[in-house]
């Protein structure tokens, strides 16, 4: 008996690939993609599943499916869901780590008119990888700032000179709130982008908290302080010398370990806290010392050479522990290296 192996065509669909002209095996992908969103959509996920499109010669995207929520979030119909998105989307933001340590991510922010400038490289690049990682900041019809995560597989059909983009919209406006909430209240060193002293306070509170509590065994707090970082300034400039804070802060940070947390004191003092105390402290201080030692901080074809000294203290060694007599047993040390000659760790 014959078989009709035409694709289901879902009520109010306003995509192009299930009426035009393209091959079976393309239809039937689509047919099959839009069913499979269809039946997560009606489980209520949080996720958002769609579908999109483009063909290699125009550029332009167009959506095959886009759940119901996401046309009511947007406040258009659903062949206006192109538009509308790109409309409300105020930035672009992905995230990357920057080192084979993977301690530390860099954010990278295109603004909506660099977006628009970019859209067809975005697109290119997205067929090669084979994969879309990015966050969206949009405004939404009734003016309030939402921010959705688009994670997307893209998968290349030559014979039809289209590209499927099937992935996930995931709200994540609470977080990103937050993060810029944080930024926004001065959290974070304007200069270094590195936690400040602020945020220190917060988390040697809970650090001493969860120490009280025996929770964690030891926790140790580095004081870092550049040498002789006057004379960088007056040789140089202080333009020069925001350059070495910031090198030093992306050293830093790219040096640590995930479980550790490098922040900036004030000037060109830094700080470090971290799991544990004694030997491996001191070791996770001197891979510190030895990655500053060694870099030659290049400021508009000068070299500059720079070295740091380090105080380390433990909350096992403190007998009336708190966060000002941690931090002076650091600073205590700290001076300690700096009295016997710079460029050296001092712990118990």
């Amino acid at each position: 008996m014959k078989t009709d192996s035409s694709p289901h065509i879902p009520e109010n669909y306003c995509g192009r690939i299930l009426n035009g002209p393209y091959s079976d095996n393309l239809k039937k992908r689509v047919s099959d993609l839009i069913s499979s969103s269809g039946a997560i959509e009606q489980t209520g996920s949080p996720v958002s599943h769609y579908l999109a499109a483009w063909n290699e010669n125009e550029h332009v995207i167009w959506y095959e499916y886009v759940p119901h929520k996401v046309v009511a979030l947007l406040g258009c119909q659903n062949e206006d869901v192109a538009s509308a998105l790109r409309n409300a989307v105020l930035d672009r933001r992905i995230y990357k780590y920057i080192d084979f340590h993977e301690s530390k991510i860099a954010e990278e922010v295109l603004s909506r008119q660099q977006l628009s400038g970019q859209r067809q490289d975005l697109q290119e690049e997205g067929k090669e990888k084979g994969l879309v990682e990015a966050v969206y900041k949009i405004v939404l019809p009734d003016n309030r700032t939402a921010w959705l995560k688009d994670q997307a597989r893209i998968e290349n059909y030559s014979k039809d000179k289209v590209c499927l983009s099937f992935g996930c919209l995931t709200d994540v406006s609470k977080e990103m709130e937050q993060k810029d909430l944080l930024e926004r209240i001065g959290y974070f060193d304007q200069l270094t982008r590195l936690p400040n002293r602020s945020i220190m306070d917060r988390l040697l509170e809970v650090k001493i908290g969860e120490f009280e509590r025996g929770h964690i065994t030891d926790f140790s707090i580095l004081m870092i302080d550049a040498d002789f970082f006057k004379s960088v300034n007056d040789t140089y400039g202080h333009l020069a010398g925001d350059f070495v804070l910031q090198s030093m802060a992306e050293i830093m940070s790219a040096t640590k370990r995930k479980e550790d947390e490098i922040g900036r004191y004030g000037g060109e003092e830094f700080y470090g806290l971290c799991q544990g105390s004694g030997k491996s402290v001191l070791l996770f201080a001197e891979r510190l010392r030895k990655a500053i030692g060694s870099h030659t901080f290049r400021y508009q074809e000068q070299d500059i050479t720079l070295t740091i000294s380090i105080g380390v203290a433990s909350a096992r060694e403190i007998e009336k522990l708190n966060r000002d007599s941690l931090i002076q047993k650091a600073d205590e040390r700290l001076y300690t290296a700096k009295q016997n000659g710079r460029n050296q760790v001092v712990g118990k």
